[in-house]
């Protein structure tokens, strides 16, 4: 695959220079800031930087930069091909190189798409986490690895040399992104004890917009290389499957210029928090709900839990009854289009999402869905039913209790807490011990203060682990209605 042999209908055209550094070459950046960038089609060129694995970066290099994405929707599926790369790198053989891109000065955007993970925060502060190892070596060493050491170096060579401004623009799933990760680079330069005046430049010179992003984006499988080669007619080594719908919605606070990223249907709003409430609770938080119960139920994929009885009532208890309740809606929002879409989007049997993959990474997630939903309905003496049955779904996929088998899509989970968690389940004086030691480690709120929401959570465990995951479902459902404050039967 190559610029000569592919349709030139289905391809953008070649950037005119590299304006952007992203990190994170993954299938979402692909399939999401790429795609908008290609319809911006204003000439900015993107440098990929995969954190790890050459796979991607490697398959793009020899593709001049291309790769397809593949739209998927149970109508039919169509293909395009971005073409906005200039070039891909890999972060772990060559960090050195990530920070001359980044330093560059016709570099004027750095974004992100690392994962929660990769930011290196402290979990029950939010703070930069000083002990971590990648980020100790980074602050005595001349060449950064970590996300947060990379950018911080590299802005502090450009307050050094040329001072051309520049945007940092993260896209990943946090909440305030903007102004968390300008949080990280300060408190870095700060912890160097040399950078006053790097962190004075960058409170002048780099913007850190916040941003919302939102789509569908499966792994590549060989089924997906096969279909893609049927639209295309030539072999793409890395095509991305995505669904149909996107979204993005940031403040358009930029100091180095940006792509007319509105032609692909951007939106600039300065109520991204709003966006991003919406998003967090009733998208992913709902998700969760889906994958964990659908997990529990023997499904393999979201669409097949979403359509199970049960696990759609729900989804939509949680979503409308204590998701909704709690956010406060954009100016000239269509709420019930949104919902629509949701459930439009986990119908998609096209895309396969897996409740393995929806599952996963529980313990980095959930803190940022559950909390302060559930604690703003206790406070008005609510019980957050389904959120505490979210929880205990959890709780069941990744330790689940002795002799409790939560079938091979909840084992497949992975968690990083999964192996803390077995841990503190072995040393427990029973369920809502375990209970009440995994909110406090995990969520690390004063959710973990909440007997109620405590004994509640460690009941769902119970009865999802004596008589099953639809049983716990039928007695949320009960609850919910008739007893706000009861433990489901024991």
């Amino acid at each position: 695959m190559n610029r000569a042999s592919v349709s030139r209908h289905l391809l953008t055209a070649r950037p005119t220079g590299t304006g952007i550094v992203h990190l994170g070459l993954g299938n979402f950046h692909r399939a999401h800031q790429a795609v908008y960038t290609a319809h911006a089609g204003d000439g900015w060129g993107i440098l990929g930087v995969a954190s790890r694995s050459a796979a991607v970066a490697d398959a793009m290099n020899r593709q001049d930069g291309l790769y397809s994405v593949l739209e998927l929707s149970p109508g039919g599926s169509s293909i395009s091909v971005p073409g906005v790369h200039t070039g891909a790198i890999v972060a772990a053989s060559n960090p050195a190189a990530v920070v001359d891109a980044i330093a560059a000065e016709d570099t004027r955007i750095v974004s992100m798409t690392v994962t929660e993970h990769g930011y290196c925060m402290d979990p029950s502060t939010h703070r930069l986490a000083l002990d971590h190892p990648g980020i100790a070596a980074d602050l005595i060493g001349a060449t950064p690895s970590t996300v947060i050491g990379q950018i911080a170096r590299a802005l502090e060579r450009r307050a050094k040399t040329h001072g051309a401004p520049i945007t940092v623009l993260n896209c990943d799933n946090m909440q305030s992104n903007g102004t968390q990760t300008r949080r990280l680079v300060l408190e870095f330069l700060q912890a160097t004890g040399q950078s006053s005046k790097a962190a004075s430049w960058v409170a002048e010179n780099v913007a850190f917009p916040n941003s919302m992003v939102d789509r569908i984006v499966p792994a590549t499988t060989e089924a997906y290389r096969a279909a893609a080669y049927e639209l295309l007619g030539v072999h793409d080594l890395s095509p991305v499957p995505a669904e149909p719908f996107t979204m993005w919605v940031m403040e358009d606070r930029f100091a180095a210029g940006r792509p007319a990223w509105e032609r692909g249907g951007a939106v600039f709003s300065a109520e991204v928090e709003a966006y991003e409430l919406l998003k967090l609770r009733l998208l992913n938080g709902t998700h969760s709900l889906i994958a964990y119960l659908g997990a529990l139920d023997g499904h393999a994929t979201i669409p097949e839990a979403r359509a199970t009885g049960f696990i759609e009532s729900a989804a939509r208890a949680v979503l409308e009854d204590e998701y909704l309740p709690t956010v406060a809606l954009p100016r000239d929002f269509d709420i019930d289009a949104y919902i629509a879409s949701l459930f439009e989007r986990w119908s998609n049997d096209a895309l396969g999402h897996r409740t393995q993959q929806v599952g996963s990474d529980g313990s980095v997630k959930l803190p940022q869905r559950i909390p302060t939903p559930a604690l703003e309905l206790l406070r008005q003496g609510v019980m957050p039913e389904h959120l505490a049955l979210t929880c205990a779904a959890w709780l069941c996929c990744v330790v689940p209790l002795s002799g409790f088998d939560p079938g091979p899509h909840a084992r497949a989970m992975v968690d990083p807490a999964r192996e803390r968690l077995g841990a503190l389940a072995a040393h427990s004086r029973g369920t809502e011990d375990l209970v009440r030691s995994a909110i406090a480690q995990v969520f690390a709120t004063e959710l973990a203060e909440s007997n109620d929401f405590a004994r509640r959570v460690s009941d769902y465990v119970a009865v999802i682990t004596r008589d099953g995951v639809r049983a716990a479902a039928r007695e949320a459902a009960r609850s919910r209605t008739s007893r706000p404050h009861a433990s489901p039967a024991a």
